[in-house]
């Protein structure tokens, strides 16, 4: 699962800005830029019936973890391939295993014409050519943020999904990170001096440090960084992931390293979990 833009579904961009609107009743509606960590599927064939067996395999053992969920399109292995790939079967076959398709990225300038006939934004990141207007086009999946004040570390309000930014090299927070809020240190580290709770998520496009028990998700390395590490004092976590590559637990950790104190590195494409003794 990579970490994605919506201005993927949206890698950069975790200042948000109103856009403002000019109809005749501002309060309608209000847009606005975010950050969201979106599942993507690399795709390595054209064959459909290839992709599907594979997608089954996979999603027996996490089904719960990716029902419903935006998932996001990676085309960097196919651009070469034949027969071409027929997006309307691909769509068709994604949404029968309970996801949500909604962009592709890293394709041929053929491919992402074709995956804009099936309904597909294009998301432009690194590998494609499309403008940032187009890349906004990817935020179709809506979610209600507030932003907490960081001002008043005391305070305890917020909604079902909390977001807090910073621009600060390193972040620290020191209160609890209760279910639906997600922090985000962006540039640089985070530290977390207390428990990160199920449901909740902590993102770095640093490395992250939790002296506590890690029971959410945490997602160092958003922006990239293969360098990034992960280290929490009691392994719990629901998913952890390194610059795209990730892990679900969706039953539980396995025993050697539950409620341990781990380091979670990248090693390849693989996350590689060590205990600190």
């Amino acid at each position: 699962m990579d970490t994605v833009r919506t201005d993927k579904v949206g890698k950069d961009n975790a200042d948000t800005k109103d856009i403002i609107d000019s109809s005749s009743d501002d309060s309608a509606i209000e847009i606005k830029g975010s950050v969201f960590t979106l599942p993507v599927l690399k795709i390595c064939t054209t064959e459909i019936q290839q992709v599907e067996k594979a997608l089954k395999k996979h999603l027996a053992q996490s089904l719960s973890f990716f029902k419903n969920a935006p998932i996001v399109i990676d085309l960097e292995r196919t651009k070469q391939l034949k027969p071409a790939m027929d997006f309307q079967a691909l769509t068709g076959l994604l949404r029968a295993q309970q996801l949500v398709p909604v962009a592709v990225q890293k394709g041929s300038l053929e491919q992402h014409l074709e995956a804009e006939k099936a309904g597909l934004a294009i998301l432009t990141g690194q590998a494609s050519g499309k403008s940032k207007s187009q890349e906004s086009e990817a935020a179709v999946a809506s979610e209600q943020t507030t932003t907490l004040d960081e001002q008043d570390s005391t305070t305890q309000r917020g909604t079902a999904s909390d977001e807090v930014t910073s621009n600060a090299p390193t972040k620290m927070v020191s209160q609890p990170i209760r279910s639906g809020q997600r922090i985000y240190a962006r540039g640089g580290d985070l530290i977390v001096l207390a428990a990160v709770n199920a449901g909740a998520e902590v993102m770095a496009d640093g490395n992250i440090h939790i002296y506590a028990p890690l029971r959410g998700r945490a997602l160092a390395g958003v922006r990239g960084d293969q360098s990034a590490r992960i280290f929490c004092h009691s392994m719990e976590a629901e998913l952890i992931a390194i610059a795209g590559s990730y892990r679900v637990f969706e039953d539980r950790v396995p025993d050697e390293i539950r409620q341990k104190s781990v380091q979670i590195c990248l090693r390849g494409e693989q996350l590689d979990i060590v205990p600190i003794h």
